[in-house]
């Protein structure tokens, strides 16, 4: 049983955010027996998982100023385009990305071997299912729980092929309860804090149709939720949380607040933390 679990969950560049969380988490001296993350969740916790400490939050905190558009989604739009019209599905390669993984974990690290219990998902493309990684190379499994369609090439492991798992449980409070969870602390992007509202213009309408699929497992989740389990939202301290057909997320490569939504997040964290 994992009597405390920390859930990070999806939203890529917004996912500064849980870094700030963390470490008002590690202030407080709450320690935890489970992290399970999802798409940034899963980069963010499975490097918190290898040595949940204040030292690791400021790891941390450096990868996350490497998570630029020099780095991962880095090249210009006309390279972006190269790619694309090379391998006609994605357009960045994923080295940079497993380059900045491998430095922060270790390429033969495996997930049995992390000092917390880790676990991730992907959304199995032949399966139509969603995959809980529970062993083998943590590298590839955060690989694999992180491959955004259309922006990274899906991930192969043992024959089978995998998408960014916020397809398929963005903010997987559900899996921590079924693993004994009782009381949960997810860090998320903010998102589920604005309404949505009707699409009114072509690049919204996915995205709509995406965050509704996205809410409603979330939503599902909490309803679900035993009564002798107790589950803590942390805030993420954003005056103005993204809603996420806003053009503004559109702007994938834009670290530009990531110093902000990490402070802000620490700052907002720490005052609810303070009032539990």
């Amino acid at each position: 049983m994992s009597d405390v679990a920390f859930v990070l969950g999806g939203g890529g560049v917004l996912g500064a955010s849980e870094v700030g969380m963390l470490r008002a988490l590690v202030a407080a001296d709450i320690a935890p027996d489970l992290v399970i993350g999802t798409s940034i969740g899963a980069v963010n916790g499975a490097v918190f998982a290898s040595a949940p400490t204040s030292e690791t939050v400021e790891r941390l905190e450096t990868l996350w100023t490497k998570l630029s558009a020099d780095d991962v989604f880095g090249g210009s739009a006309l390279r972006r385009m190269s790619t694309l019209a090379r391998t006609r599905t994605h357009t960045h390669p994923s080295a940079p990305l497993r380059d900045l993984l491998t430095a922060a974990l270790g390429d033969e690290r495996r997930i049995e071997d992390l000092r917390v219990r880790f676990q991730c998902v992907a959304a199995s493309i032949e399966r139509a299912a969603e995959h809980w990684f529970v062993r083998g190379r943590v590298v590839d499994a955060v690989m694999a729980s992180s491959a955004v369609p259309g922006l990274l090439p899906p991930v192969e492991i043992d024959g089978e092929h995998y998408l960014d798992g916020g397809l398929v449980n963005s903010i997987p409070v559900g899996r921590a309860i079924a693993l004994g969870a009782r009381t949960v602390y997810v860090l998320h992007v903010g998102r589920i804090e604005r309404p949505l509202v009707p699409p009114s213009r072509p690049w919204e309408v996915a995205m709509v149709a995406f965050e509704i699929a996205r809410r409603h497992r979330f939503a599902a989740d909490m309803a679900a939720v035993p009564d002798d389990v107790s589950v803590h939202l942390l805030p993420t301290g954003d005056p103005d949380p993204p809603r996420y057909v806003d053009r503004s997320v559109l702007r994938y490569r834009d670290t530009s607040r990531v110093s902000e939504r990490i402070q802000l997040a620490h700052e907002a964290a720490t005052a609810y933390l303070a009032r539990s």
